[in-house]
């Protein structure tokens, strides 16, 4: 029998225990068979949402058997909360990880092999100590539990690297019973958990990722003035709250704006010290505050019940990431806010991300190179930054040499380790004969990580353009639970706010597709292959209705091919119109330091053809001024007299050749601006034989006649002569 074998003992005396050890009279619904199952001996995989009491099902069966449960634990916040929380209750628990001392860990893994402890919670990277795990082998290892499951699949939100060793980990301790829980994990990462870990006939649950009492809403802000006024209303409301951002950066802009506002509250990230995220996490939990600004690192496993809200200042990478977040609030089951604060320019930071978190192949390479060359013959110890290696390889994201450097010490091309006195890590090449070429790097796997990880970010842009369908549905859909039911208190099931937006007629959406083409023209092509902006909505505004104040035809707006391609819609009409299309991200204001208007990603993919998106339209009634300049334009030939006109077919496939070919001489700009399909229809009906016959159809303008109009009268004439 090995040593660190233990038998099960039944699932008798569960409720005794409950209330000995945690003064509660029940399991709630999905804990007892969790529990139920571990005590059986059975590996077990627990997918449980946000406030389910993930932690005590491992907790509970720990007390209840012979030998130590060891907990693995990505945080060290997390680790101290749970550990203070079974002392507090009597309960003989510790925890291993950086911040105790070399003599402190010796000492503490004495007392666990003498038997002093029930539970102990170990960080990830303790498992690339040999010794550690050596010394684990002489331990009684009744339950191997990892938390925050996730963090081991390269298809999760969260991959913590240090989490696949956790596979070599279980082998060596001579597999001992394991356990694996997470809140958010998708069906290919639920098996991708399974496979990693090598669960043996595992107890599967998954209780439902649906939190009824969260009322979920996405808000489309404008710019960050807009979602500081919403903030500050939230906080109003609601007291009690986490307030999400992308960056340590926008932490600090965000804390100290709300901060002038008489707001009383904590930050919270990753670049702090220490003792000042001890402190943070300290005053949040014990009421101090009730506020924290923070980025992700802040709140996983953190126990306070009565979150009232949870704001997101920037999109989140993933749904996985928003909804575990967002599931920190009503963790006490009481009706809760979360807000996702959306402006599409913020997803230029998870760009950022992606790109950071997935280096080129050739990015890996010259850095080994890099580090070939830094080591010498001799393979000297290599105590280079990230930020001057970043230099030596001419990258400005240093992220991307971080995530390579992560890839060479998992290929185990290299190994870093701790440099006294000093808090830059060294590095040692493991084999100076193998070269570059030669790299043991699954690169295809990856490309398929990037793809992933677009994939996850684009999700999330969806989620938050989708104005059909419930929130908490589209959400349980992309866990893998098909049958939801809708909630009754998002914001798009809320009667109360149900938006008037709805998808585009013919019509509309060939206006929608002008209105981009005007901006797309305004605007230039940056390397990065993103919209660079150069006007300001006004005179793109006079130049889409075919202005010829001043300062539009000093700009050349009206030397564009889309000059005046909305003139039969009036002012008010297309400003209105984009400023929906804002609302919706089809456009976007930065300001530089003016307010300058771009074209997005999504925009470009309507300018294309894709309708499927919804807007709150404009009304299409002129106002006075305009009636009165329409009426000096004369008569248009009303759909009645059209109809009257027999429609030529062939002549009219001709005429979209002749469009065709004049598209392509303006610079490939889309049929459209041309003359639309409509207008097309109507020259083939009417057949004009002069330039002042065909401004009487809608869609020919004095300037588009001048510009476009001979080959097709050119056209019509001849067949008319034929």
């Amino acid at each position: 029998m090995q040593v660190n074998e233990v038998s099960a003992p039944g699932t008798d005396g569960i409720a005794d225990a409950l209330e000995t050890h945690f003064g509660f009279r029940e399991l709630r619904g999905g804990q007892h068979e969790v529990v139920e199952s571990i005590l059986s001996g059975r590996d077990t995989m627990a997918i449980m949402p946000t406030g389910a009491g993930k932690s005590l099902c491992f907790q509970l069966p720990a007390l209840m058997r012979e030998g130590v449960t060891l907990v693995v634990s990505p945080l060290i916040a997390l680790m101290k909360d749970q550990v203070d929380g079974l002392v507090n209750r009597g309960i003989a628990a510790t925890l291993i990880n950086s911040t105790l001392s070399p003599q402190e860990q010796q000492s503490r893994l004495q007392q666990i092999s003498e038997g002093a402890y029930k539970l102990v919670y170990v960080a990830p990277e303790r498992f690339r100590s040999r010794s550690f795990v050596e010394t684990l082998r002489s331990v009684k290892i009744s339950l191997f539990a990892v938390d925050e499951a996730h963090c081991l699949s390269q298809w999760g939100h969260d991959f913590r690297p240090d989490y696949l060793r956790l596979s070599q980990a279980v082998e060596a301790l001579g597999r001992p019973q394991t356990a694996a829980f997470t809140a958010t994990a998708t069906p290919e990462v639920q098996a991708d958990i399974q496979k990693v870990l090598a669960l043996q006939d595992p107890f599967v649950t998954v209780s439902g990722f649906a939190r009824p009492n969260l009322s979920l809403s996405v808000i489309h802000c404008a710019g960050n003035r807009e979602k500081y006024d919403r903030l500050e209303r939230l906080i109003q409301s609601h007291r009690t709250g986490i307030i999400y951002c992308s960056t340590r950066k926008k932490v600090e802009e965000v804390a100290a704006s709300l901060h002038a506002s008489k707001v009383k509250l904590v930050a919270y990230h990753g670049g702090m010290e220490d003792r000042d995220r001890a402190w943070a996490q300290k005053v949040f939990l014990d009421r101090t505050y009730d506020v924290v600004v923070a980025t992700n690192a802040f709140g996983m496993g953190i126990d306070r019940a009565d979150v009232r809200f949870v704001a997101h200042f920037d999109i989140p990478g993933s749904m996985e990431a928003y909804y575990q977040e967002a599931g920190r609030a009503g963790r006490d089951g009481e009706p809760s806010v979360c807000e996702l604060l959306f402006n599409y320019a913020d997803t230029r930071t998870q760009e950022f991300f992606i790109e950071g978190n997935n280096p080129e192949p050739s990015l890996i390479c010259d850095i080994y190179r890099t580090l070939l060359q830094s080591a010498g013959p001799d393979n000297e110890a290599i105590t280079v930054t990230i930020k001057d290696l970043a230099s030596m390889v001419n990258v400005k994201n240093t992220m991307q040499v971080s995530s390579a450097i992560s890839h060479l010490l998992r290929a185990g091309h290299i190994e870093r380790f701790d440099v006294p006195g000093s808090r830059t890590r060294g590095t040692r090449i493991t084999d100076i004969s193998v070269p570059d070429s030669q790299l043991n790097i699954n690169y295809q796997a990856l490309q398929e990580k990037e793809r992933r990880d677009r994939s996850k970010l684009d999700a999330m842009i969806r989620f938050c353009y989708d104005e059909d369908t419930c929130r908490q549905v589209s959400i349980l859909n992309y866990f893998g639970e098909p049958d939801a039911r809708s909630c009754g208190c998002c914001d798009i099931c809320d009667s109360s706010s149900a938006s008037d937006r709805r998808p585009p007629t013919e019509t509309e959406f060939l206006a929608v597709q002008k209105a981009l083409s005007g901006v797309a023209r305004t605007c230039g092509k940056m390397p990065s292959g993103e919209w660079e902006p150069r006007f300001g909505k006004g005179k793109i505004v006079q130049m889409l209705v075919g202005s010829h104040a001043q300062e539009v035809v000093q700009a050349r707006l009206d030397q564009l091919s889309t000059f005046g391609l909305l003139s039969d819609y009036g002012t008010n009409y297309v400003y209105n119109l984009l400023n929906e299309m804002e609302k919706v991200g089809l456009i976007q204001t930065r300001k530089t330091p003016y307010p300058l208007v771009a074209i997005t990603k999504r925009g470009a993919e309507v300018m294309r053809g894709d309708n499927g998106f919804r807007l709150a339209w404009p009304s299409t009634q002129p106002s006075p001024k305009e009636r009165r300049k329409s009426q000096t334009k004369g008569d248009f030939l009303s759909p009645e007299e059209l109809e009257a006109f027999e429609l030529d077919e062939e002549l009219y496939e001709k005429l979209k050749d002749i469009r065709t070919d004049l598209a392509a001489k303006a610079g490939n700009v889309p049929a459209y601006v041309i003359f639309s399909n409509q207008t097309l229809e109507h020259l083939a009906r009417v057949k004009p034989a002069n330039e002042s016959e065909a401004l009487r159809i809608k869609g020919i303008g004095k300037l588009k006649a001048e510009r476009y109009l001979t080959p097709f009268i050119e056209e019509i004439s001849g067949q008319q002569g034929g």
